[in-house]
């Protein structure tokens, strides 16, 4: 594949397991808790460089952890504990269960890599949710992500054809109240992802890639007196594909997908009849191990960390990381986010995101806004970097729409 095709592949580079493994075998077993290591060869042991380095965790289809609408987009990615939208869907699927619709259904469109020059790569998500008494609230979701036109070539630049990469994700989910105050949610999905199918990269053909995944969540709501009209405060958690591992190529190593997991806080105040403000913070962690290429107990040659069960790697990613505690609190991402509407029909947000340099280094600002005309919504956000590290959504602007269904069949 030309440099060309691989810069159009960068944000699935962790998705293709020979880059993964080319990047672990070079980098990571000389790096500790963010630290660098060089290895002395008389000794047997790693010596600090002093230089600061990565030692990120890693997945296949990370499509699937995109935040895909605007109104989250714009508040440092964040959605757990918001009010109930359809997008509910990725974020913290028991809130559909408080949704004040009947029936409502969301469409967000978001421009990937325009900053590159790249003009058919997007994300397009399709979310809608239906109640179906005051206790149940049913949700399905479609996600798409297109890589664009790509040109494969051999190591001598001929030409082998042309691909179009594409991975998507269709997700169904049943919500219920267990009290007033409190709900829960079981969500599953189907996961499909084509990156270079019928390719040949070191004698193994690539083939489409295919898993199962299912979310489990829950959302807590009660009522606050901090000002004089009051206020809301939500707590949410949710776990998100769980389910099994994927991979590309007839190999019994398999990748794993993306499990995380989300706390959400958020604080409503309504300042007065007309005037509101929300304030919430979002942490997520990925449950999947953290790479240590330089572990391979059994001796066939294959990683032990790859070669966990799904249900095993999530629970050794709390206590593998090289750096103990330490980094595996480093591995935790923190979103923050703020939302201002007037008379509920005018939003203005804002949000930021931060990641740990030696997981990743995503730090970023967002700025966004709202408007509710009717039975139809439309939100915007756009993404301020605050590192030299390129965002593929840098001076990006992406928008979502949203239709109250239950009133538009009413009219």
């Amino acid at each position: 594949m030309n440099f060309k095709a691989m810069l159009r592949w960068l944000p699935v580079l962790s998705t293709v397991f020979l880059f993964a493994n080319i990047l672990s075998a070079q980098l990571l077993p000389r790096c500790k808790d963010g630290q660098g290591y060089s290895y002395n060869p008389v000794t047997g042991t790693l010596v600090p460089t002093g230089e600061k380095c990565a030692n990120s965790v890693t997945s296949a289809v990370p499509f699937l952890r995109i935040a895909p609408d605007a109104r989250g987009g714009a508040m440092g990615d964040v959605g757990i504990a918001t009010s109930t939208d359809p997008n509910g869907m990725h974020y913290n699927q028991s809130k559909l269960a408080f949704a004040d619709k009947d029936f409502a259904v969301s469409a967000t469109y978001t421009p990937w890599m325009r900053n590159l020059g790249l003009q058919d790569v997007y994300l397009a998500y399709l979310s809608a949710y239906k109640r179906l008494d005051n206790f149940q609230t049913i949700g399905a979701s479609v996600r798409y992500f297109s890589l664009g036109d790509i040109e494969f070539t051999d190591d001598n630049g001929s030409s082998l054809g042309q691909g179009r990469p594409n991975e998507f994700e269709v997700a169904l989910a049943y919500s219920r109240k267990l009290s007033k105050k409190l709900a829960a949610a079981v969500g599953a999905k189907f996961i499909y992802s084509n990156l270079a199918t019928g390719q040949i990269v070191e004698g193994n053909e690539i083939r489409p890639g295919v898993a199962g995944g299912a979310d489990l969540s829950m959302t807590y709501r009660t009522p606050m007196k901090i000002t004089r009209s009051g206020g809301e405060f939500t707590f949410g958690a949710a776990v998100s594909n769980l389910g099994s591992k994927i991979t590309y190529t007839r190999s019994a190593n398999r990748d794993y997908i993306p499990t995380n997991l989300g706390l959400g806080f958020g604080w409503k105040f309504n300042l007065d009849d007309h005037n509101t403000l929300t304030l919430t913070t979002d942490l997520n962690k990925l449950l999947v191990p953290t790479p240590r290429p330089d572990i391979d107990e059994d001796g066939d040659g294959v990683p032990d960390y790859k070669q966990y069960s799904s249900i095993r790697g999530i629970f050794v990613s709390f206590s593998d990381a090289p750096g103990g505690l330490r980094e595996e609190l480093k591995e935790i991402t923190i979103g923050t986010g703020a939302e201002y509407w007037y008379d509920n029909q005018f939003a203005l947000r804002a949000g930021y995101f931060y990641e740990h340099y030696s997981k990743g280094n995503r730090k970023y600002f967002s700025v966004g806004l709202g408007v509710k005309y009717n039975v139809f919504g439309i939100n915007l956000s756009y993404l301020v970097p605050t590192t030299n590290q390129r965002n593929p959504l840098d001076n990006t602007l992406r928008f979502s729409l949203l239709v109250d269904m239950a009133a538009v069949e009413g009219q």
